[in-house]
């Protein structure tokens, strides 16, 4: 059980955590607004859309930077301490600097689990909603590129016709066993091609021996046959399904997808993997922010803590850029790319741990 003095260290972090969670809410919902009010000036819609649409968007944004509100709560919780020559009352009470960095820990692995699980489930399906809705009054709702256990599915507009393509997977720039179905204005069908192999490196598709059907007539050509569309290799990639809209259970299930398609599950694996170490993340944080904090001790200014804040948020961040560009480019294994980060940030905090435990 908790001793009053640690519930009382708990209950002032959470207050922290809270407080800055909600004035950063704030200010997304202010930018974001501004951001939509721009997006639909020029579409007639219920003068309140876009106000609505921006608390679709704003829990994930949100979610997004809960790392940098982990370290301002705890630089701005050690700042209260010291002003208030609260942690010499703890240390009286045989609360030891370390015990002080242990209840930070735990504090926020429990805060990462509960944002993992419920924050970032509820943040992702608010943003599906919210990316389908945007979808209705942007012109990339012509475009569609989705994976499902059948396959591969494209839908794309040009001029006046409709493409509907689907493949049983991508190999480098090929789309595999392909079915194009063209439809007119009106949509009627007007051709299908068939085609075990279509280059997609560029977006004049190169399509290998085609058999074309037309009005209920066949014809095999022997001779490559070229199509132009708004699709090529990198576009289709971009178009996939955005993870940051899925669930847990749903980027699972799309992941198992993308695996009996044959198509690369890095991109998702790599997004598990983060959620998987976000509570650990989140602890790591706090507990690098209190070791340093210990040793600036009371003698800074509120706005030096705050600009502390924001280069150690600027310093994580690029680590955590540069393990993940060279996990993304097979430099080094997709598993090394998240973890570095958070091994590096953990033997320093250590490190620390040791000269905090020794004052």
């Amino acid at each position: 059980m908790f001793k009053t003095y640690e519930k009382y260290l708990v209950k002032n972090f959470l207050n922290k955590f809270l407080t800055i969670s909600l004035m950063f809410a704030s200010l997304i919902i202010i930018l974001s607004i501004l951001e939509e009010i721009s997006f639909f000036k020029d579409i007639e819609v219920n003068f309140l859309m876009p106000y609505l649409i921006t608390f679709l968007v704003a829990p994930i944004t949100l979610f997004e930077i809960f790392p940098f509100i982990f370290l301002l709560s705890t630089q701005f919780l050690f700042y209260d301490l010291f002003k208030k020559d609260e942690l010499n009352l703890l240390k009286i009470n045989g609360l030891s600097n370390l015990k002080v960095v242990r209840i930070l820990f735990l504090s926020s692995f429990a805060i990462g689990i509960f944002t993992v699980l419920i924050f970032y489930n509820i943040a992702s399906k608010l943003k599906f909603f919210y990316t389908d809705l945007k979808n209705n009054f942007s012109n990339d709702n012509k475009y569609l590129a989705v994976v499902t256990d059948s396959g591969l599915w494209l839908k794309d507009e040009i001029n006046e016709t409709t493409l509907i393509v689907k493949a049983n997977y991508i190999e480098n720039n090929f789309l595999i066993n392909v079915i194009i179905n063209k439809f007119d204005e009106d949509f009627n069908l007007d051709e299908t091609i068939q085609s075990k192999k279509i280059n997609i490196s560029s977006k004049n598709w190169i399509i290998e021996n085609p058999i074309v059907t037309k009005k209920n007539i066949s014809n095999q050509d022997t001779k490559n046959i070229f199509l132009s569309t708004n699709f090529d290799n990198e576009k289709i990639n971009s178009l996939f399904s955005n993870i940051s809209t899925l669930n847990l259970l749903e980027l699972i299930d799309l992941k198992k997808d993308y695996e009996n398609l044959g198509y690369s599950s890095d991109e998702i694996v790599i997004h598990l993997l983060k959620l998987s170490s976000t509570p650990f993340f989140y602890g790591i944080l706090s507990v690098l922010s209190a070791v340093i904090m210990f040793n600036f001790k009371r003698n800074k200014s509120l706005f030096f803590h705050i600009i502390l804040g924001i280069l150690m948020s600027v310093i994580i961040y690029y680590v955590n850029f540069m393990f993940g560009s060279l996990g993304n480019n097979g430099k080094i294994p997709i598993i090394w790319s998240i973890f570095m980060p958070i091994l590096f940030i953990s033997i320093f905090a250590i490190i620390g741990l040791i000269r905090v435990n020794e004052k």
